[in-house]
């Protein structure tokens, strides 16, 4: 029995109802690596997240006193008897990363603060003039000077008269003497003011050179006493004052030149602080991007769409049109008189030769001007309409893209500036931080400053990331990199005695690198933590030291405790479906025939992010499957790329900077639209639901108002809509509960009194179709829907493909914002499936689609994607899961590596030619499953 365990050495959960959780007892052994396991729906994260989680950060909150308690999320108690033996929780979720352009990797793993302070604390600032380091006096500085002199030594202090106001010299010296100075140096000698005073010849003279006037502030006969040094130094500060930061000691005939201003070379220069180097600050952006790093300009993939053609040939689409033809000709006229090659593809132009169609020379205006020629005209219409049509996202001309000021790159660190450091791959950064010389008291400043970003970097290269830059914007990495991102920023925290709670870190991993994290996370169970991970991979459940597996379905049918024991005990076990699948019981079989592809879309010329200058073709009409190891290039090159460059073809562009590519080539027009379907949440508002986002919604609306008894009340199908006003009850809106803010406890959320939770008035609820109304409907589950309205096929149509791709558990009347990633990505696939017909053909891209599925899910996806390819569209997935990749018909493999040494086509064909292959990592783990 659960009650009889010891809470010292166990976290028990005893009567847990959170969602579809049917009142299970559940014992995690504490200090171990536990796997979560089950069927999709099936209740994994209810257990993780919504109890075990939600119970240790609730108890945290709750210690704190009740004025704190009131700015922080507040945290309602989980459905559950009771939890023992709990300890605070720490979770890491799948979250989509960052939108936030400003977002970098860097400042998310906050290594990039670190570095600002050690740059604005250590680095030293090179003048790009001589190379010399730029360095400003203090008085420290010049009385140091005077008294490692021999002792006894005459010294005379000095400043630099500068004019004020356009004075005379003789109005300037009258003041000089009021002031208290009595002695002046002229053309090398020392006279006293009042003599020059007298001088006529003074009479008009202007103060042109500084450097004929001094102001003698004093002479000193140098010694260790106290009052000399004072002296020394009311002296030096003096000068520095009179003399506007400059200052002279002249001894034995030499003169020595002391500055306090931050210059050097004729140049001033800013001295590092923090925000000098924060590109969220105005005061260290780049001023023309605003440190975005990219401003709107003219798209050049826009200008030349297809680089595969010449001069000639009409590359340059601005210049096609009868009009602007001109320029066009202008060049082809004089092209012989500087030997340009007029005939030759765009993409095989030289770099020089591509700046010279920008540049133009005396010959022909080119295309910078032809724009400036646009911007000047676009008081007509025409050229604003035309200006637009190729204006886009494009690299900061000033930053070049590092989105800082510039004078931030004169600040280096054994001659490295900041920027240098965020451009550098971590694996590369991390011996460079291990190795840095610095002197002795920089050593000092820097040295808990090295220990935070070496510890980051070091556990950011642990988990696999070494390929990426500290530049990286966030919002281009994969889901599995920004959840590894987190992963490292909380083990960068070093917490022991905390119960880690993971969403699938597999996510993203390609099965080699799947040991490293497992290595990751064993060692973070050894520092004496609990290691929760909710995973569907079976490399992460082998490692496990105890396996839970909740189901025996999804949904309605879920939410029991079938089985808890190790990875041996689970193979022998006859419920669990999870056993059967590992033990090999139950298998996704290959397919029986491979489609032959047919027509391609090439890229050519792919060079974004580490992607080497490749020429990549996809197949049309099949399941194509994009792998390789995390970080080869794989998003780079689909979703950077290929997606982009489709939408400009296609239409529905949406601005986004393409990818560095030279062109696309092949079958584009047997194509009339491409989809990326992701696994952002499809709705933000409480009240949508799965069934209004494939618009079935609309059809049960039409349904219920045709019925006699809504007639009778001159119902109209808006009536039955919890989205507008009218039908739906006026106190909740249509949400069925109430929330009640409790200030610094958890806002409650009790049913609506007016309608009971019903969310419509009673007139509407009592109109109903074989004898339930909407708020019954609401209440059932897809797959009891599909049985109620089996006669209606306009509703049948729209539900069915729902539970094809195994959502048939979740309820009609569930709020969008309780669907994990993996549930909101297949039903927007099944809304694909329901609008498809077989004039379409469409290009989907599904970015990890096996993202949180058991692998009885992915039996059903894959029948969906078939359904998809059937009706003939295209799918292309980026995956790491071998048995989508066994069952696909083409397989492009990117790699052999991450980072730079990844970005090259390894291999492309079929899954069979790949398992064959001796430089492919995926071949050898394809291999065992064919």
């Amino acid at each position: 029995m659960i009650e009889e365990l010891d809470p010292q050495k166990n976290i028990i959960i005893k009567g847990a109802r959170v969602h579809n959780l049917k009142n299970i007892d559940v014992a995690i052994p504490k200090n171990k690596l536990v796997v979560i396991t089950g069927m999709s729906g099936s209740g994994k994260s209810s257990i993780a997240f919504d109890t075990l989680y939600a119970e240790g950060q609730r108890r945290y909150v709750e210690s704190l006193s009740s004025y704190a308690r009131q700015f922080m999320g507040r945290m309602n108690k989980p459905d559950v008897d009771y939890i023992k033996g709990i300890a605070p929780a720490i979770a890491i979720e799948q979250k989509v990363i960052t939108s936030n352009p400003r977002s970098t990797v860097g400042t998310s793993t906050e290594i990039y603060d670190y570095l600002k302070l050690l740059f604005s604390r250590v680095g030293k600032t090179i003048s790009p003039v001589s190379g010399n380091m730029v360095k400003k006096d203090s008085v420290t500085d010049v009385v140091n000077y005077l008294t490692a002199l021999p002792e006894e030594s005459v010294v005379t202090v000095l400043c630099p008269l500068y004019p004020h106001n356009q004075r005379t010299l003789k109005e300037e010296l009258a003041v000089l003497l009021q002031k208290g100075f009595s002695r002046i140096m002229m053309n090398d000698t020392i006279r006293k003011v009042e003599e020059v005073l007298e001088d006529a010849t003074v009479e008009n003279v202007e103060i042109e050179d500084e450097h004929k006037v001094l102001i003698l502030i004093d002479r000193i006969v140098t010694n260790q006493e106290e009052e000399t040094l004072s002296r020394m130094a009311d002296s030096v500060q003096t000068a520095f004052f009179e003399g506007k930061g400059d200052c002279y000691v002249d001894f034995e005939g030499e003169r020595k030149h002391f500055s306090d201003r931050f210059e050097l070379d004729g140049m001033k220069f800013e001295e590092p602080t923090p925000n000098f180097f924060s590109f969220n600050n105005p005061y260290g952006a780049c001023p023309k991007c605003e440190g975005f790093g990219k401003v709107m300009g003219i798209d050049e993939d826009l200008v030349i769409p297809d680089k595969s053609k010449s001069v000639y040939d009409g590359a340059i689409a601005p210049w096609r049109g009868e009009k602007m033809k001109e320029w066009a000709d202008e060049l082809i006229k004089n092209s012989s008189k500087f030997d340009f090659p007029i005939h030759r593809s765009i993409s095989d132009l030289t770099q020089t030769e591509r700046k010279l169609l920008w540049k133009g020379n005396k010959y022909f205006k080119g295309l910078d001007a032809f724009f400036t020629f646009l911007e000047e005209q676009t008081y007509k219409i025409q050229y604003r309409v035309m200006l637009s049509r190729y204006r886009g996202k494009t690299s900061c001309p000033d930053c070049l893209g590092s989105r800082l000021r510039h004078d931030a790159t004169y600040v280096k660190i054994t001659s490295h500036s900041i920027t240098d450091l965020v451009l550098m791959p971590l694996k590369k950064l991390l011996p460079f931080f291990e190795d840095i010389q610095l002197d002795e008291r920089d050593q000092k400043i820097a040295k808990r400053l090295l220990l935070e970003i070496k510890n980051r970097i070091l556990f950011l290269n642990e988990v696999g990331l070494g390929y990426l830059t500290l530049n990286r914007l966030s919002n281009t990495l994969s889901g599995g990199e920004s959840q590894r991102i987190n992963l490292a920023t909380s083990l960068g925290s070093s917490l022991v005695g905390s119960v880690y709670v993971l969403d699938e870190p597999s996510i993203g991993l390609h099965p080699k690198d799947t040991n490293r994290l497992i290595g990751v996370l064993k060692s973070l169970r050894d520092v004496g933590n609990t290691v929760l991970v909710v995973e569907h991979e079976e490399e992460m459940m082998q490692a496990a030291d105890h396996l839970i597996d909740i189901g025996p379905e999804a949904g309605t049918l879920g939410g029991e405790l079938i089985f808890a024991g190790n990875y041996e005990e689970i193979l022998k076990d006859e419920k669990s479906l999870t056993g059967k699948y590992l033990s090999g019981r139950e298998k996704i079989d290959i397919p029986q025939r491979r489609r032959k592809p047919i027509d391609f879309i090439e890229i050519k010329g792919a060079r974004e992010n580490n992607l080497q200058n490749i020429n990549v073709k996809f197949p049309l009409n099949v399941l194509c499957a994009v792998t390789g190891v995390s970080g080869s290039g794989k998003t780079s090159l689909v979703k950077r790329i290929l997606l982009p460059a489709l939408q400009k073809i296609i239409g529905n562009y949406n601005g986004e900077q393409t990818g560095s590519y030279d062109g696309i080539e092949g079958a584009v027009n047997h194509i009339t639209g491409v989809e990326m379907v992701d696994q952002n949440p499809i709705g933000r508002s409480s009240r949508s639901n799965p069934v209004t986002y494939v618009k079935a919604w609309d059809e049960i609306r039409s349904l219920y108002s045709s019925q006699s008894s809504a007639k009778a009340s001159a119902l109209k199908p808006a009536a039955f809509s919890f989205n507008v006003e009218g039908g739906r009850c006026d106190v909740c809106q249509g949400e069925g509960e109430v929330k009640i803010e409790m200030q610094f406890m958890a806002d409650i959320y009790l049913p609506c009194e007016s309608c009971n939770g019903k969310r419509f008035k009673q007139h509407v609820l009592d109109v109903t179709y074989k004898d339930k109304n909407v708020a019954e409907v609401l209440e059932m589950t897809i797959e009891e829907a599909l049985e109620f309205f089996k006669d209606e096929h306009k509703i049948t149509n729209k539900l069915q493909p729902l539970v094809d791709v195994g959502l048939g558990y979740v309820h009609l009347g569930q709020s969008s914002n309780t669907l994990s990633g993996g549930e909101a990505q297949r039903i927007k696939l099944a809304s694909f499936l329901i609008k498809g017909n077989n004039s379409s053909k469409t290009l989907f891209i599904f970015d990890e689609p096996t993202t949180g599925l058991h692998f009885h899910d992915i039996k059903k996806l894959l029948k969906s994607f078939e359904a998809l390819i059937e009706q003939g569209n295209t799918i292309i997935v980026i995956e790491h899961n071998m048995d989508v990749v066994k069952c696909a018909d083409w397989v492009i493999d990117i790699g052999p590596e991450g980072g730079n040494e990844g970005g090259k086509l390894v291999f492309e064909g079929t899954p069979e030619e790949l398992a064959s292959s001796k430089e492919s990592y995926t071949g050898k783990y394809l291999a065992g499953r064919l």
